[in-house]
């Protein structure tokens, strides 16, 4: 199987793995794969990424440099990490400044199962009511025009139908100036991290899916998705189409993932 993207498919079948089906079939299987995985999956993530996804997720919130009163979505927000971590720091930020204003954040997930999750897991008190948890698709969003200061997405983009219409609807909902942040898989930047990685990824992560969350196919699916989505370049380049302006993008751990920004 070639490991680039597949730009070439007919538009009426998207990429799922290594498969092609047809676009209306997607998000159902992706929703799938997701009820299947949402019991594991923040142990799964931490047994995949040896934990360094943590660490990750931290450097994204030090870039988009949470402030008091700010309003976040986090899109494909799973069970809310980044929305804590964003509440957190905008409340750090706040004391310093002596600022009593609260940041307040938005999880919007497609799927029910990653959202209750998220739910049963909690927030300290602080951050009582201060988290809404929203069920919908990422291109097309339930939410009113510039009403966000800041919009992330965490390894989510690459299971979405319809890339492009997601990037315009998430910068539709972003203020004047409001930032961006999609973290994602991507491509290692040496030929010798890309073959441990496949290494890694093709042998590890599947068995690791099989006895520990009992769902060996899901994190096939995984590990086929990430060799399917376009490199960094490539997502760059689709920002820039989306209407983002000051794109770019800061590699993890040797190109394992990506952080990609831009502004509104």
């Amino acid at each position: 199987m070639s490991n680039s993207p597949d730009t070439a498919a007919p538009a009426e079948t998207v990429p799922f793995g290594f498969e092609d089906v047809d676009r209306t079939q997607k998000a159902g299987l992706v929703r799938n794969v997701f009820d299947r995985s949402a019991r594991r999956y923040d142990l799964m993530n931490d047994l995949m990424s040896l934990g360094v996804h943590r660490a990750w997720k931290d450097m994204v919130m030090t870039r988009a440099n949470p402030q008091p009163g700010e309003r976040l979505l986090d899109v494909a927000g799973g069970t809310g990490d980044l929305a804590r971590s964003f509440l957190t720091k905008a409340d750090r930020a706040g004391r310093r400044r002596n600022d009593p204003r609260r940041a307040e954040a938005i999880v919007l997930d497609i799927n029910e199962q990653m959202l209750r999750a998220g739910i049963k897991r909690g927030v300290e008190a602080s951050q009582s009511g201060r988290i809404e948890w929203v069920t919908g698709n990422a291109e097309y969003l339930p939410l009113k025009d510039h009403s966000f200061d800041c919009v992330t997405i965490s390894t989510g983009i690459r299971n979405v139908t319809d890339r492009a219409a997601a990037l315009k609807d998430m910068r539709r909902v972003l203020k004047p100036g409001g930032r961006f942040l999609c973290l994602e898989f991507s491509r290692p930047t040496t030929r010798a991290w890309e073959n441990l990685y496949d290494a890694w990824s093709f042998n590890v992560m599947p068995e690791l899916g099989e006895h520990v969350a009992k769902d060996r196919a899901s994190y096939q699916y995984l590990v086929e998705s990430i060799r399917r989505f376009p490199d960094q370049e490539s997502f760059a380049t689709e920002l820039r189409d989306a209407g983002f302006s000051q794109v770019g993008y800061t590699n993890f751990s040797g190109g394992i993932a990506a952080l990609h920004t831009g502004w509104a």
